[in-house]
């Protein structure tokens, strides 16, 4: 049976391979990808190893897609493992036709007739009609050895040349991209520019990209869209870069050939562009599967500031923990080809590995023409703010977003007012209570012990922390009781807990204690754990700074190690109860 490449190729793209291997073998982060044991032959030491579009053993040699996997795993032919994975995937398979084999045959042909036209052109630029185009591309920086890399070349100045040269109908051609109907019968597509083979990830040549010399609009002519070519879908370099990124290379998005090309050159491999047009949803989800950070750099002008904030708006949608978005932004006046002439490439791998996380460079996006001088200039904005953050559909990345967009604007607020903003203020002096901070913290204490009274399931988590407290004396004896009874409990359930406490003699203070907050609605009784812990956290960080601040960085190195959604999700609640208690919103002890 035959099936149409691009629907194996979305089959493919639609079917997470980590997720699908992880099914049958246990895996472990390593570096981006991840590993485990063959599950093609035995061994005690991990040889297999994931990555986002294949696996490979080095043990065995087992090497493969997901369509492979399947097939080597289950003992499926290469039909019913597409079966199976187009089920889960959502999309149907193809019915055998005359039609689709044709569609196949045609889009093979199309091919071979590009890639026909792509030795042409390279024959034709070192020919002396293409003498103009190669001192272009000499003039750009370019080692004859990245010229036959890229395979660029020389469409020639006259009308018919493809034709004349290559023995191809003229109905092929046009079909292919390379002609089109004109007025007085077929014409070249691309002439007198220089020429840019566009590949697909698998890098079959797909159509061409030419560069005027001389004077003329456009500049820049890409090929007509074909059965092979959607300028929608395609990322200029995205064959060369694939591998590049796999072997350790930045994910570096541009806006054209020239810049894609003199990265390279400049040894920056894993450069790739869209096709004269704006990022779309496919090109975000191609980046995403090579990288979990792309880094969009585009030209330091107007223009480019403009693409980079409609990127920037179109990913957020997608944003999750372990896929985001980079953007580098360049002096004003420059392109990455021209930053990297003039500044070298050690200035531009500095950048590169320095460049912010997508937060700061989104508020600065936003910010430029913003009203930040007038209340209602700052309301404004933070409500365009807090609507970029909203769109973020991954609710707890969403609500990480709006407290970093949000605190950093209040954060320029207090250095305005801290510097007066150039006009002098007299404090307005109002007569206050004293404030008794032990008592304070002694409320505090008696609340957190009152927490882990009435939800014991969170003390094996919280333990440690609350035994760094300094405790009065009547939540101290309680605390080792607690304790105790955690480590013999066969289940951690408050009524078993308070009996525990009865027979010590201890159940009227805890009493006493647990009525330091009110009985819970229904609703929230059925908070989740991790909503419990995050409020636990804020008081207790009230209380103890330094060590709320030690436990984040603790999860953090956790979530490095061992990359799971439980990680995830309690490395986001600590730094979110870090953030609210720098903030002070956990002012109110019985939110709990």
């Amino acid at each position: 049976m035959s099936l149409p490449a691009p629907f194996l190729d979305e089959l493919r793209v639609r079917t997470p391979l980590p997720a699908l291997i992880g099914r049958r073998v246990r895996l472990e982060r390593s570096g981006r990808d991840q590993k485990g044991c063959c599950p093609f032959h035995n061994e005690k030491t991990p040889s297999f190893y994931v990555y986002d579009d294949h696996y490979h053993c080095f043990g065995c040699g087992a090497h493969g897609d997901a369509i492979s996997f399947v097939m080597q795993s289950e003992g499926a032919s290469f039909v019913e493992a597409v079966e199976r994975l187009a089920a889960e995937a959502g999309l149907e398979v193809p019915k055998p036709s005359p039609e689709a084999a044709e569609v196949a045959r045609r889009e093979a042909d199309l091919s071979d007739v590009l890639e026909a036209a792509a030795a042409e052109y390279r024959r034709r630029l070192l020919l002396p009609e293409g003498a103009a185009a190669l001192a272009y591309l000499r003039g750009r920086g370019l080692a004859n050895a990245t010229i036959e890399r890229f395979g660029l070349g020389w469409s020639g100045e006259g009308r018919g040349v493809l034709l004349a040269s290559l023995g191809i109908g003229a109905d092929r051609l046009i079909e292919a991209g390379l002609m089109k109907q004109g007025e007085r019968g077929p014409v070249d597509y691309f002439f007198n520019r220089v020429m840019f083979p566009i590949r697909d990830r698998r890098g079959r040549a797909i159509s061409f990209g030419g560069r005027l010399l001389g004077d003329g609009q456009p500049k820049y002519l890409n090929g007509p869209e074909t059965a092979l070519f959607s300028k929608r879908q395609t990322l200029y370099g995205l064959d060369r870069a694939r591998e590049a990124v796999r072997g350790g290379a930045a994910l570096i998005v541009v806006e054209g050939y020239m810049d894609v090309i003199a990265l390279a050159e400049a040894g920056f491999a894993g450069a790739v562009a869209p096709l004269g047009t704006a990022l779309t949803e496919a090109h975000l989800t191609e980046l995403w599967r090579l990288s979990p950070r792309p880094i969009l750099c585009f030209d330091g002008d107007a223009a480019g500031r403009r693409a980079a904030l409609r990127s920037a708006e179109l990913a957020l949608k997608a944003l999750t923990p372990d896929r985001s978005l980079a953007i580098l932004r360049l002096p004003e006046r420059d392109d990455p080809d021209s930053y990297v002439r003039r500044e070298g490439t050690a200035s531009f791998g500095a950048m590169i590995k320095a460049a912010p996380g997508l937060a700061d460079t989104l508020f600065d996006m936003l910010a430029e023409g913003a009203d930040r001088a007038t209340p209602e200039g700052r309301a404004a904005f933070r409500k365009r703010l807090e609507a970029a953050a909203h769109t973020i559909e991954d609710r707890s990345l969403a609500g990480e977003y709006r407290s970093a967009l949000v605190d950093r604007l209040f954060a320029e607020k207090r250095r305005s007012f801290g510097a007066g903003n150039g006009k002098p203020t007299r404090p307005v002096s109002l007569p206050r209570p004293p404030i008794d901070a032990e008592a304070i913290a002694q409320r505090r204490a008696r609340l957190l012990t009152a927490m882990l009274l009435r939800h014991p399931e969170l003390l094996p988590d919280l333990e440690e922390a609350f035994g760094s407290l300094a405790l009065p004396e009547d939540c101290a004896g309680l605390r080792a009781a607690m304790s105790a009874w955690l480590h013999g409990a066969e289940t951690l359930d408050s009524s078993d807990l308070l009996n525990h406490l009865t027979q010590l003699g201890l159940r009227d203070n805890a009493d006493r204690i647990g009525a330091t907050i009110p009985q819970r609605s229904a609703t929230k009784e059925a908070a989740s754990l991790l909503e419990l812990e995050a409020s636990w956290y804020e008081n207790y960080g009230l209380l103890n700074l330094d060590r709320l601040r030690e436990e984040c960085a603790e999860q953090e190195r956790r979530l490095a190690q061992n990359m799971t959604h439980e990680n995830q999700a309690k490395h986001i609640m600590l730094i979110t109860a870090l953030n609210r208690v720098v903030r002070c919103d956990s002012d109110d002890p019985d939110a709990a």
